[in-house]
């Protein structure tokens, strides 16, 4: 198999997009000491990617050679995999990059008064000669993929691709906090990062509002050395949560351990939130094994259980030590015991009154029960006149044989039951447990997920609205202020027009900051700026028309907000006005994220029951 060949297999697996450039050089100047890194960009990596280093440099032989596969590694045998020191060590980085990629390299190794300059189109060398430059090394990646149309197609768009560009910049300068790096796009500075603490390179690149959110964690062990911070439990977050995990000085990704460090904030936080977290593990190379993938942040620990029980106690530790917690029980045995009690019984709580008009957007007032108005008595003195109870059985016991006299024993129910109380169309609708809606069709008893309904009716209207430019925005009284770092601000100039589009009016201020001046309609009740964080995220994914993912999760997001919660108890006009309004949508099975809304309890899985 030709080189050329060979290295376009391995640029399949090695460089996936213009962030997997960004990755190898960085960390190839960070082998390299160096201690200034500046990357530049032009069309989010498409055009141009430049990453000029002050490290040890290259002479000219070097230079030449380190385009050559496996030249650059930096083991000589098998098992130099098990002690390594440096980030990069198969040397095929460099090789996968020139054979889809037209480079330019500027390089002077130190102690030389003259460099080299080279030029390599898809791995063919074009020309080599003498150059003037300083110390260190000028990588200039033109063209990406222009040899490997398919590739380039499947490229996302320039948001897209810069924002994954950006999120592989802020693992490499978070844990090389003694480097200082620059990240410029189109002539833009994204981020100026000057040499400091781990915590100071923290709040440089996500804000200043985390200093006050992070307390340190510190643990020293035989196995592993741990430091870093962790977030306060009030500091959780349902998106875009900042969770960290390096191990000698390499980012990487790590659900067993990630699921030691939410487990201890169990109870502390909102099930659908998740605390944000910088740990750093220092362990012996030779206990982990870090040639898994080629991207190298998937990474086996030899003595993993053990780590897992050390992360688990530092990070309880640390919550109780800081006083973020009231207080966290190691030791059951000498708790003292919780005496038995009784929940007070509560009634049935009265029908929510509302306009004649039903409105999905308007917020219902007065008083629901999650329950549906029950309480469960767990107590030995919950019945102290059991006997009386069951001395009532065979009475209560003829009553139902008497209200079934009469009645066809043929699966169906009782005429006295409410459930069966409709004549055509759902006339008479239960609500269950102020979750569900039942009622009585053809082909058995319907049950429709209230929330869900009222997102897909909500979610239809909206598109409805944007779609024909109906949108008109409402003023906020106070604007409101959000911040977002280089990534979700790159994402939000992208879409600012089909946000304004949308309903929201906003305008830009100082740095990353933004002022929410106005909103759609029915977001009385919505953190807009979560709403906001949740439409980036969404579309930083890629995939899709701009414009229509800009649409569709704005009508997602506010639909999914707006619409009426579980544990809300409907009256019955509010009940048959959303069954009429979820019957009449062309596709009223699923919710857009494709959830089930409707189910049929059929008259013979009823009948089987008996």
């Amino acid at each position: 198999m030709p080189d050329s060949v060979a290295n376009q297999i391995a640029a399949g697996e090695v460089i996936q997009r213009p962030a997997s450039v960004i990755k190898e050089l960085v960390e190839n100047a960070i082998d390299a000491q160096a201690t200034d890194i500046h990357i530049v960009l032009k069309d989010a990596g498409r055009t141009l990617i430049q990453v000029i280093d002050n490290g040890v440099g290259m002479s000219d032989t070097d230079a030449r050679l380190a385009f050559e596969r496996h030249s650059t590694s930096k083991i000589r045998q098998a098992d130099d995999l098990f002690a390594l020191s440096t980030m990069g060590f198969r040397g095929e980085a460099l090789a996968s990059i020139a054979a889809i990629s037209h480079i330019e390299l500027r390089t002077c190794a130190r102690g030389n008064q003259l460099g080299t300059k080279l030029i390599i189109n898809a791995s063919h060398c074009e020309s080599q000669e003498p150059d003037v430059c300083p110390v260190g090394c000028n990588f200039m990646i033109k063209d990406l993929f222009f040899n490997v149309p398919a590739r380039r197609k499947f490229l996302k768009s320039n948001q897209v691709e810069l924002s994954n560009i950006i999120k592989e910049f802020e693992k490499l300068a978070l844990v090389n906090y003694n480097v200082e790096f620059t990240l410029s796009h189109n002539g833009n500075v994204l981020y100026k990062l000057n040499r400091g603490s781990f915590k100071q390179r923290i709040v440089s690149i996500f804000g200043h509002n985390l200093d006050q959110q992070l307390v340190p964690l510190n643990v020293e062990t035989s196995l592993v050395k741990i430091s870093g911070f962790i977030g306060k439990p009030e500091n959780a977050r349902k998106r875009n949560t900042l969770q960290f995990f390096f191990v000698n000085g390499r980012y990487m990704r790590h659900p067993y351990f990630h699921k030691a460090v939410n487990s201890c904030y169990n109870e502390l936080i909102p099930d659908d939130a998740q605390p944000n977290y910088f740990l750093v593990f220092d362990v012996d190379p030779e206990t982990i094994d870090v040639n898994i993938h080629p991207t190298k942040t998937e990474i086996k620990f030899e003595n993993e259980m053990p780590i897992w029980q050390i992360v688990s106690a530092a990070v309880k530790e640390t919550l109780g030590r800081f006083s973020v917690v009231p207080s966290i029980d190691f030791d059951k045995e000498d708790a003292p015991e919780i005496p038995a009690f009784t929940l007070p019984h509560t009634t049935t709580p009265p029908a929510i009154s509302v306009d004649k008009g039903y409105n999905p957007f308007k917020e219902k007032t007065g008083s629901g029960s999650a329950t549906g108005g029950g309480s469960y008595v767990h107590s030995s003195n919950a019945m102290p006149n059991w006997e009386e109870f069951y001395k009532n059985f065979e009475k209560t016991k003829q009553e139902g044989f008497d209200e079934f006299s009469g009645t066809a024993v043929d699966g169906a129910m009782p005429q006295e039951a409410p459930i069966i109380a409709v004549d055509e169309g759902p006339k008479s609708i239960l609500q269950l447990d102020n979750r569900y809606l039942l009622f009585i069709s053809q082909e058995g008893v319907i049950v429709i997920d209230q929330h869900r309904a009222h997102l897909a009716v909500l979610y239809n209207r909206l598109i409805q609205q944007i779609d024909g430019m109906n949108v008109v925005s409402q003023r906020v009284l106070f604007p409101e202020i959000v911040h977002f770092n280089a990534a979700q601000n790159v994402v939000f100039e992208e879409i600012e027009t089909e946000l304004e589009k949308a309903g929201f009016g906003v305008s830009k201020l100082s740095g990353g900051d933004w002022s929410i001046n106005s909103v759609p309609p029915g977001l009385d009740n919505v953190d807009v700026i979560d709403l906001l964080n949740e439409v980036i995220s969404s579309v930083s994914s890629g995939g899709g028309n701009l414009k229509d993912k800009v649409f569709e999760n704005i009508a997602l997001t506010i639909a999914t907000r707006a619409a009426i919660p579980y544990g809300r108890q409907l009256n019955s006009e509010e009940m048959k006005s959303l069954v009429t309004d979820w019957q009449s949508l062309q596709n009223n099975k699923y919710t857009p994220n494709g959830k089930l809304i409707v189910n049929v309890l059929t008259l013979e899985q009823v009948a089987k029951m008996f």
